[in-house]
């Protein structure tokens, strides 16, 4: 993941719950889990291993993660950051608020979706573009990497907006460019804002732009959002 940020954001990511054995959490973290089965304490507990690790890298004390509005993480005073965990893979990533306004990544696996997702997912625009795309790189799930494309885009959408953002409020173009021998299909996405954008420092952001990779059996997507 952290390929794909740039210099001022750092990332922290683990295959599988291995640091979910040795990793402890904060007590109100604890109190979240009362009532959750063993497969989502491991993924709660590694995925805040991930994030206090990317704090220490970052130079700042390990501090708990807890969910806020929507379940979005509530991070230190003066960081931003971005979780994400599917199947196999945990990772967190975070910058300084004064280097970056926000940030959002998604991990998936690199399988197709469910049969009649996409249909809730993209627009025809987008379709069309997904069409094109599968018959130029066959290889690529490209309707999974859309989906996760639309799952970074909401998390770098809503700290600045506490708002909603409806899959059909986000028109992405997916643009591959050549990988480098012993590196899985990359590329750039671009997101054009299809209701009115936050506000940054009094300028209107319609766009966010990210990069995208395929690696591992793993789809990953990251969407940054500079300050004006």
């Amino acid at each position: 993941m952290e390929e794909l940020l740039p210099e001022s954001a750092v990332a922290v990511e683990s295959y599988g719950d291995d640091w979910a054995e040795g990793a402890s959490l904060y007590p109100e973290e604890q109190a979240l889990l009362t009532r959750a089965v063993q497969k989502r304490r491991r993924e709660f507990t590694a995925v805040r291993a991930c994030a206090r690790r990317a704090m220490e890298k970052l130079g700042v004390p390990p501090a708990p993660v807890l969910p806020g509005e929507r379940g979005a993480p509530q991070w230190p005073a003066g960081l931003i950051g971005s979780m994400t965990h599917c199947e196999g893979y945990r990772a967190a990533a975070l910058a300084r608020a004064t280097d970056l306004a926000s940030l959002g990544i998604d991990a998936e696996p690199h399988q197709p979706l469910p049969e009649g997702v996409l249909e809730s997912v993209a627009l025809p625009a987008e379709t069309g573009r997904l069409d094109r795309l599968a018959a130029e790189h066959p290889a690529v799930h490209w309707d999974r990497l859309l989906f996760s494309a639309k799952e970074s885009v909401y998390k770098a959408w809503f700290p600045l907006t506490r708002k909603w953002l409806d899959f059909s409020e986000a028109d992405i173009d997916l643009l591959p460019h050549p990988g480098s021998p012993g590196q899985g299909p990359s590329g750039r996405l671009r997101a054009r804002l299809l209701v009115p954008g936050p506000l940054l420092d009094g300028r209107r952001v319609e766009v966010f732009d990210g990069r995208w990779t395929v690696q591992r059996g793993l789809v990953g997507t990251v969407v940054t959002v500079p300050h004006a």
